[in-house]
């Protein structure tokens, strides 16, 4: 082993000198793995040529090459290099663009290593083309400085042959935990997550790994019951995990991904088989470990550490070429060892000792280490503290040590002895956040034990001490102590266990209080020791008081909000009588719908009059107050009553809307509905001719011949916003067959939807619902627009019948 050039002088203290020696055989480990890769790729090289050459398995190159060095007298090494005098490129050779294909990691590989084949490969392969892709890819294996790169050759090379999108490579550690040792075509996200994958049934690679066969998953949704996938089953249909072969056991296994849904055939998964054996070789150096002790059976010392109760490990020295105890790797771990970090039980496994805790060296503990592997005799050592920074926060931890020999190794167990003070620090802390704390009652010696919550719970000075249990009833208000006194006696004679509320009086006010207990009891059934706690509920009683205020708040509130819909809508019927078929009105046929919103408590504002006036001629209105309620009712009422009577009295259209609108603005004090829209009709018969007035309103639609059109948009501002407004009027002559809808925005309006969509609906439905004469042609219309119920609908349909004379 090398040794560190600039390793410390004599003054070092033995932690200096531990670090330094861990340096230097990490860079002894690392050179000698460098010339081992460098042994294995040259006999890998030979073997694959030899494949290319003979068309033979991995194995059977192996023994060729053996034999033949055998029985040339040569040795294995000089026989490989033999071998690959006859299938390297003479120098100077030309060089392809094929020929020297670029891995995803920018290096190039060796002429004639991974020969580009076509996209369809699948008709027309032949022997010849395996054979010389797996010679190339034993010549590019042994470029291969790590297990990525080995994963990089691999999908490089079977990409465009067989379709392979992404390559795995799983090592099975002395735990059984997988650990993802090489990747490539992988996304990091995914390959992080899947990092490690602790020993569970369902995972395909640990099942080729214990079983020694492949599984081939070409079957996404069965695979998906079966297994746990890497990924979504459908961004790799065809996958298969292949098991490397190994010196004893298998412990490596390489997974192929291919987005394509196609099966591995039996040609290429021969071929997977054979480039897998091909890396058995580098991927053994790469995961080339020192060996421990062999006279033990590590594996049967963690079967029984797993049964065992606290904290044990099993340490196996790591010596120096002189022999000397460099450090300490854990091979087994109880699984109740845990360490300062935390780390609990198998995740301790494979740590060494001052690699993971660097300040124990040149310890007691080191020196009783080393005592108890040269001579045998148990080590106990004193209590001792060690400090170690997690995430940037120091932990520092009291431990007792005992190490015994076995075999060569160490057993080691240990106790914490600050458990405990760490333990009634979190005490303390649950009972200050829960603002409770324990108590402890003896009956017969009359000893009494409580946390220093208590006394806060209770608002009792310390000084005091603590009180009794039996006369815990006196300190209590008098309409609760009847109550706990029973309660006390019951415990205390017959050990019934309490759980039971109570109050005190305190500077701050009245607290309401839990008490919890149990008694423990001798053979005879008698109390002998009392354990319980007590809670401070004020908040939680302050909360339920105050939900309960509220909700009987709500409770009236819904009654006030219930009995003045009623009223409302008592008078809304009495002031708006629906009539329950069409009704005849100089010439014309009205029919009217008139349909509430079914949701809220209040009452809408929407109206309609229909009236045949003095001199025989007719009055249709439609209005919508703003608002619900009493005040949109009697709003409506006023606007209802006064329109008919100004109309009455002789009033043109737009004095009576003009009027009106002065009328809401008067008003507006005295009213929350203070504005309204409406629409005013007078039908004369004898001309046949509808003169109309809008203040704000949606436009009359008149369906005529199979046809709906709207009216155009007068001038005219919704009553009760402005003193200025001007009301236009307008005329229409109405002929046989003709239907002129008044309605409200209840009507086509949907929340969220823009209103033109709404007229265009109603305009399409009314076209189709009402022909000439057809019957019941209003209720077909409502049928079809099915409005949302969401606010009040009024709608007048007034039609002029196709045999008018």
């Amino acid at each position: 082993m090398q040794t560190d050039p600039t390793a410390p002088g004599d003054g070092a203290s033995p932690e200096v000198l531990a670090l330094a020696k861990v340096v230097a055989r990490l860079r002894a480990e690392v050179a000698d793995l460098e010339g081992l890769a460098s042994v294995a790729g040259v006999l890998e090289l030979a073997k694959g040529a030899l494949m290319a050459r003979e068309g033979v398995s991995a194995d059977a190159a192996y023994e060729t090459l053996a034999r033949r060095a055998e029985s040339r007298g040569t040795t294995l090494m000089e026989e490989c290099w033999v071998t690959l005098g006859g299938v390297r490129p003479k120098p100077g050779a030309a060089r392809s663009p094929a020929a020297a294909p670029v891995t995803a990691s920018g290096r190039t590989t060796p002429e004639g290593v991974l020969p580009a084949y076509g996209t369809d490969s699948r008709p027309g392969r032949d022997e010849s083309d395996a054979r010389t892709l797996l010679a190339g890819l034993a010549v590019a294996l042994t470029d291969a400085r790590s297990t990525d790169d080995a994963a990089e050759i691999l999908h490089e090379a079977l990409r465009l042959r067989l379709g392979v999108d992404g390559v795995m490579i799983y090592t099975l550690d002395g735990a059984g935990r997988l650990e993802l040792i090489g990747h490539s075509g992988i996304d990091e996200v995914l390959a992080a997550q899947w990092q490690g994958i602790p020993p569970l049934p369902g995972v395909a690679v640990l099942e080729a790994i214990t079983s020694g066969e492949p599984r081939w998953l070409d079957d996404p949704e069965r695979d998906a019951e079966r297994y746990r996938l890497i990924g979504p089953p459908e961004r790799w249909p065809t996958r298969a995990w292949i098991p490397v072969p190994g010196a004893d056991t298998v412990t490596c296994a390489i997974g192929f991904f291919r987005k394509a849904p196609i099966p591995f055939d039996g040609e290429e998964q021969a071929l997977l088989r054979q480039a897998v054996c091909l890396c058995g070789g580098p991927l053994r150096v790469f995961e080339h470990r020192t060996a421990g002790p062999a006279d033990l059976d590590v594996a049967a010392v963690q079967s029984i550490l797993d049964a065992v109760s606290g904290a044990v490990i099993l340490l196996a020295p790591l010596r120096s070429p002189s022999g000397e105890v460099e450090d300490y790797r854990i091979e087994a771990a109880a699984p109740e060892s845990v360490d300062v970090a935390g780390r609990r039980g198998r995740e301790l496994v494979g740590r060494r000792i001052l690699e993971t805790y660097p300040t124990v060296a040149g310890t007691p503990l080191w020196q009783g280490y080393l005592k108890a592997l040269d001579t045998g005799i148990t080590y106990e050592g004193e209590p001792f503290s060690y400090r170690e920074v997690t995430a940037g926060v120091p932990e520092t931890s009291v431990y007792s040590v005992r190490a015994t020999r076995l075999a060569g190794r160490l057993i080691v167990s240990w106790i914490r002895q600050d458990t405990t003070t760490r333990e009634m620090r979190r005490l303390a802390t649950m009972q200050r956040l829960g603002n409770l704390g324990w108590a402890d009652w003896n009956p017969g010696t009359g000893t009494v034990n409580w946390s220093d919550q208590v006394y806060a719970v209770l608002d009792r000075s310390p000084g005091l001490g603590p009180v009794p249990l039996e006369e815990l009833p006196r300190h209590v208000l008098p309409d609760d102590r009847p109550a706990l006194a029973d309660a006390v006696r019951r415990l205390l004679d017959e050990g019934v266990p309490i759980d039971r509320p109570f109050r005190i009086g305190t500077a701050d006010g009245v607290r309401h209080l839990r008490l919890v207990a149990e008694a423990e009891t001798d053979a005879y059934g008698a109390p002998v020791e009392v354990h319980g706690f007590f809670q401070d509920c004020t908040p939680q009683r302050d909360a339920e008081l105050a939900l309960r205020e509220s909700e009987r708040a709500v409770l009236v509130q819904r009654g006030v909000l219930q009995a003045e819909r009623a009223i409302a809508a008592r008078l809304q019927h009495a002031l708006l009588p629906i009539p329950e078929q069409s009704i005849e009105l100089v010439g014309l046929c009205v029919d009217i719908a008139y349909m509430p919103s079914d949701t809220g408590v209040n009452v809408g504002g929407d109206w309609y009059s229909a009236i045949e006036l003095p001199d025989k001629s007719a009055l249709f209105v439609v209005g919508d107050v703003a608002g619900h309620g009493l005040d949109a009712v009697g709003a409506m009422a006023q606007l209802r009553f006064t329109a008919k009577g100004m109309i009455i009295t002789g009033s043109a259209l737009p004095d009576a809307m003009d009027r009106l609108n002065t009328l809401l603005l008067h008003t507006a004090a005295d009213s929350a509905a203070t504005t309204a829209t409406m629409i005013m009709a007078r039908y004369r018969p004898a001309e046949r001719r509808m003169a109309w007035v809008r203040a704000g309103h949606l436009p009359p639609l008149l369906v005529r011949g199979g046809e709906a059109r709207f009216l155009p948009l007068l001038e005219g501002n919704l009553l009760g916003a402005s003193f200025d407004s001007v009301y236009v009027e307008e005329t229409l002559d109405l002929e046989p067959g003709d239907h002129l809808l008044l309605y409200t925005d209840g009507l086509v309006e949907i929340p969220g939807e823009n209103m033109d969509r709404g007229l265009d609906r109603l305009a399409a439905a009314a076209a189709e619902a009402m022909g000439a004469d057809a019957p019941d042609a209003l209720a077909r219309l409502l049928a079809a627009l099915q409005p949302t119920g969401q606010d009040d609908v009024c709608v007048l349909d007034i039609h002029l019948p196709a045999d008018a004379e």
